[in-house]
């Protein structure tokens, strides 16, 4: 089976950062579509408000959900709930409780407080969970959680900069989730440069992996993307590689 390829648009990332950072919902659509025609399965985005900021209130969320929905009918959305977005988890929940446009998914980090009532009530209502793992000790408190057999999937995302530290972290998350008897589909991915290197061990023991400007500034050579689709393209590539070289 082909390893699942998700698109991560955004996320916090600021137009310094990288100048095709999609943020509205027209801007969204288009790059949206141009990660499924360049090989995502998935896609992964962060609403924002008028006012420029990451928003977990309903419109700017069924706004970005309807004009991707219009560009890529027929593609899973996941939305972020992050506590970067909002840190009170009572007032998390209250936003997310009054969404009447439904993602298919969300991403939920296990490590935040008032997490696994989040995902109780989201599964309630027949949206996905993507199980967000950044630690060891995340994993540990997936596994206590109990929720993992109504999870979609896992996300090991280990988040240190250096690679090989990087995909030390993911094989640990790694280890505790399979030898906990969590059979999930498994999306491994990192962040900046050691994105490359979490993806390609992930991809060699046959795991899904994520692109996207949120993840990842630059290419695996050191060069900048010109957007969310060429990160896209190139993880696409490293799927087909891999598949090609596996026996």
């Amino acid at each position: 089976m082909t390893p699942l390829l998700e698109a991560c648009l955004n996320g916090e990332r600021t137009p310094d950062e990288h100048p095709a950072i999609p943020r509205t919902p027209e801007e969204l659509a288009t790059d949206s579509r141009a990660a499924v025609d360049a090989g995502a399965a998935v896609l992964h985005l962060h609403p924002y408000d008028e006012a420029g900021r990451q928003s977990l209130a309903p419109d700017p969320c069924a706004a970005a959900l309807e004009a991707v929905r219009a560009a890529c009918p027929g593609t899973p959305i996941s939305l972020s709930t992050s506590a970067a977005i909002e840190p009170d988890p009572d007032v998390r929940l209250k936003l997310v409780a009054a969404w009447e446009v439904l993602p298919d998914l969300v991403t939920a980090n296990q490590g935040e407080p008032g997490i696994v009532e989040l995902c109780e009530h989201l599964l309630a209502r027949e949206v996905g969970i993507e199980a967000g793992l950044l630690s060891a000790d995340d994993a540990r408190l997936f596994v206590a959680a109990g929720i993992a057999d109504r999870c979609t999937r896992v996300l090991v995302e280990p988040l240190d900069a250096e690679p090989e530290t990087a995909v030390a972290h993911a094989a640990e998350m790694e280890s505790i989730v399979t030898e906990a008897g969590i059979e999930l589909e498994q999306v491994h991915h990192g962040d900046g440069l050691a994105t490359w290197a979490v993806m390609r061990r992930g991809l060699a023991l046959g795991h899904g992996t994520r692109a996207g400007l949120e993840d990842a500034t630059i290419l695996p050579d050191g060069s900048q993307p010109a957007g969310n689709a060429e990160l896209v393209r190139t993880a696409a590539e490293l799927i087909a590689q891999f598949a090609q070289d596996s026996p």
